[in-house]
């Protein structure tokens, strides 16, 4: 269910809009945003080892495999690390579900939380200096109070995150998150080592600019998809594509648009990660007005069967969401669109 919005005004800090938001809903316990809090506080660690990538020995391979089989970067695994330890110290967080890590972490046995991330989207950019991000979702721990969490914990229905987001580390650091009262942006200045209120309450524009795929793999695409990349051609929006999720997202976020990734013959499944990569921007997206889905359902009403199980993703504004979906002859209700 959607809380009221919280209004502050631009320049507000990140702690400033979190403790306001706490008495402002009456919904959120204190442990929330101490979580919020314990990922910006990583991310700042981890912003700064970006920014020194290329100065220090920390860029390529470190000649391991994350969960997914992939080659690991240095970076990947720090940012894996930073994250961990700063949730660890938090104490509100009971488990982290990780990209670089084959299984659950537990952290905080009493922790009330759950938390899915991908510590280092895009990775492949780093050695080029092209933008990458952070992604995470957050979820309220089930019945396993006081023990390991189970696996109810960490596998729950899409709808029952309490806050998702990203950090995108590029020109300038953003955080951006929801808790289900609008999609908020912050934007981090190093001097004061804060981060800002820049966007507030964003919305997705409902005239799209941009579409967001790798044509690359057109050739595996389905023909509804294929035909759905022609229309946006003749459409004349303009094509972008990163390599980063996190980058692509965040542009059409701002600007309007759609990012696809569809199940192709190589991943018949899908590539990217349902829990830590699709559904906290699904989570994102609903809350600033666009839709998301696998190309069969709503992605958040997607049950997940695995931790780092796969999904197709087509994500962004909604009339462009619907047009591919009906493109590719798979007609989904979208319950986001609002």
């Amino acid at each position: 269910m959607e809380q009221s919005r919280i209004a502050l005004p631009i320049g507000s800090t990140l702690d400033r809009f979190l403790k306001k938001s706490v008495t402002g809903t009456g919904n959120f316990a204190g442990g929330l945003q101490q979580v919020l809090l314990d990922i910006a506080l990583a991310s700042k660690v981890v912003r700064r080892e970006v920014n020194k990538a290329g100065l220090v020995d920390i860029n390529g391979l470190n000649g391991l495999e994350n969960a997914g089989g992939e080659q690991q970067k240095t970076l990947d695994m720090l940012a894996h690390i930073r994250f961990s330890r700063a949730l660890l110290k938090g104490g509100e967080v009971c488990a982290l579900v990780s990209e670089e890590a084959p299984e659950p972490e537990i952290l905080n046995r009493v922790g009330a939380y759950v938390v899915a991330m991908d510590p280092l989207d895009g990775s492949g950019n780093i050695d080029v200096n092209l933008p990458i991000g952070t992604i995470f979702s957050i979820y309220r721990r089930g019945t396993s109070e006081n023990m390991d969490p189970a696996a109810a914990d960490l596998l729950q229905d899409g709808r029952q995150q309490v806050a998702a987001g990203y950090i995108l580390y590029g020109v300038s650091t953003m955080f951006v998150f929801s808790m289900g009262n609008g999609v908020q942006g912050f934007t981090y200045e190093p001097s004061l080592g804060e981060f800002f209120l820049s966007h507030p309450d964003i919305r997705i524009p409902e005239d799209p600019a941009y579409y967001s795929v790798n044509e690359s793999l057109a050739d595996n695409f389905q023909p509804g998809i294929q035909q759905f990349i022609q229309y946006c051609r003749e459409r004349r929006f303009n094509a972008r594509y990163a390599g980063s999720l996190v980058a692509d997202f965040h542009r059409n976020l701002l600007k309007g648009g759609v990012y696809l990734y569809p199940d192709t013959d190589h991943y018949p499944k899908g590539k990217l990660r349902l829990l830590y990569e699709c559904r906290p921007l699904a989570y994102l997206v609903e809350q600033a007005g666009g839709a998301a889905t696998d190309g069969r359902m709503d992605l958040l009403d997607v049950l997940p069967q695995s931790i780092h199980q796969r999904s197709p993703l087509i994500i962004g504004s909604p009339e462009l969401v619907k047009h591919a979906t009906a493109w590719a002859g798979k007609p989904v209700i979208l319950r986001g669109i609002y």
